[in-house]
């Protein structure tokens, strides 16, 4: 067995003991591993290079049930089994996940250092389904399920628009209903939506009565072939293969019954849905952070320059240092998250955990733009060219901004968490005072 580059895993990978992963754990670990080093992995530069991945791969994580490890944890066993899925890899049964599961599969899509092909395949999935499955009715999960969950047509999440990021409350998307009531009409805009171009549906924010968080609900839109439907896709700086997608929404015609939930509790959704989506973000940003970084470790072993390695250098290793202790405490911070999941209801997780996700993506972020500058300085040239030893670097670099913008945007999830500890700091207090005309006298 090759001895690791340091920093290019994990500790609980090189030897290390940690208290969070069982035998079942280090078994999916490695029927993971394998499954998506032949699958994406090792072809996953190459497709970000030609800006695709082709359509065949999709179909082949569908068949092997290697996007249903994308949904939050608990899996929905029972709408599994009832499609014939009660195990994945034929490693872990379905009934047995658990968020560290996740992990480690979110942590695997992305050991090639790139988000763009992992995204490709997982985006819609895994946060636009959970919406149905959560929120809708028996009738809507019956009718769109069983193709989503197996795969055979696919969705995309759609919240971002035009004048609209961050402040989802500011939505200006509209969905009137029809004067039979039968239908909404939708018009709008949505902006930067991961796998639109293929997607058949899309988990829509719209608005559908007044200004504000109240007036918003969420909407399963059809896309492909959708009469009112235009998609482009839209050029970015990284994330080349993840089907980044302008959608025009004019006079669709979509039947009441595609309402998720409640009219009005949009908001309350989209907030609740947003905790996933940075959890597994601060996974694969922080992979991303440890290839970046290992990739500048090994050069620096072999680059010579003044008559000796770079890593003789002093200047050199102290940047390694500053960078690794970075990378090091947030994957700490992540694997403590992630064990608290499996021990928290869903209910308990968003109260207590849902502030500091947005931080730990935040810090996500933070550290990838640390590592990936790191290696490209250390890379020199090399690292400010789009081929070559340095390639990595440069393209881990590009991919920065999509770790501290999408799923909010840097400077407003540090906000957020820091209010939602204010929050619960208050309720909890004041849970502690004695009523008012109350003594032990």
């Amino acid at each position: 067995m090759k001895q690791p580059i340091p920093f290019s895993e994990p500790p609980a990978l090189c030897g290390l003991p940690s208290p969070y992963y069982n035998q079942a754990h280090i078994a999916w670990r490695r029927a993971c591993r394998s499954f998506i080093d032949e699958n994406l992995t090792q072809h996953a530069i190459d497709w970000e290079r030609d800006g695709f991945v082709p359509d065949d791969v999709f179909q082949k994580f569908a068949s092997a049930n290697m996007l249903v490890p994308s949904l939050p944890a608990p899996l929905p066993v029972e709408w599994l089994k009832k499609l014939g899925i009660h195990n994945v890899l034929d490693t872990v049964k379905v009934e047995n996940w658990d968020y560290i599961h996740t992990a480690i599969y979110t942590d695997e899509m992305t050991r090639s250092g790139l988000q763009g092909p992992a995204a490709s395949l997982t985006t819609g999935y895994s946060y636009a389904i959970p919406p149905i499955l959560k929120f809708g009715s028996q009738q809507l999960q019956e009718r769109f399920l069983p193709d989503l969950l197996l795969g055979k047509k696919r969705i995309c999440i759609a919240i971002t628009e035009p004048n609209t990021g961050s402040d989802v409350a500011g939505i200006q998307t509209t969905a009137t209903k029809t004067p039979d009531g039968k239908q909404y009409v939708v018009n709008g805009t949505k902006k930067w939506i991961t796998n639109g171009l293929w997607s058949s549906y899309a988990t829509m924010a719209v608005r559908t009565s007044g200004p504000g968080p109240a007036g918003l609900s969420l909407l399963l839109v059809p896309l492909l072939d959708q009469p009112g439907v235009s998609m482009r896709k839209i050029k970015v700086a990284g994330h080349l293969t993840s089907g980044t997608t302008f959608i025009e929404l004019d006079e669709v015609r979509v039947p009441v019954e595609n309402l998720i939930g409640q009219e009005g509790q949009g908001m309350k959704y989209i907030m609740t849905n947003f905790n996933h989506e940075r959890l597994t973000i601060a996974i694969g940003v922080t992979r991303q952070a440890r290839v970046a970084l290992a990739a500048a470790f090994e050069y620096c072993l072999q680059r010579e320059a003044f008559g000796k390695t770079l890593m003789e250098q002093p200047v050199v290793r102290h940047r390694l240092a500053k960078a690794g202790a970075l990378l090091e405490s947030q994957w700490a911070w992540i694997e403590q998250f992630v064990y608290q999941m499996t021990k928290l209801g869903k209910v308990e997780a968003d109260v207590e955990l849902g502030g500091l996700t947005a931080l730990a993506k935040a810090q996500a972020g933070i550290v990838l733009d640390e590592c990936a500058r790191c290696a490209v300085l250390l890379f020199g040239g090399n690292g400010f060219t789009t081929t070559g030893r340095g390639e990595i670097a440069e393209r881990i670099y590009r991919d920065v901004p999509g770790a501290r913008i999408p799923g909010g945007s840097e400077d407003v999830m540090l906000d957020l968490a820091v209010r939602q500890l204010v929050k619960n700091y208050q309720n909890k207090t004041k849970g502690l005072e004695r009523p008012k005309g109350f003594s032990k006298l």
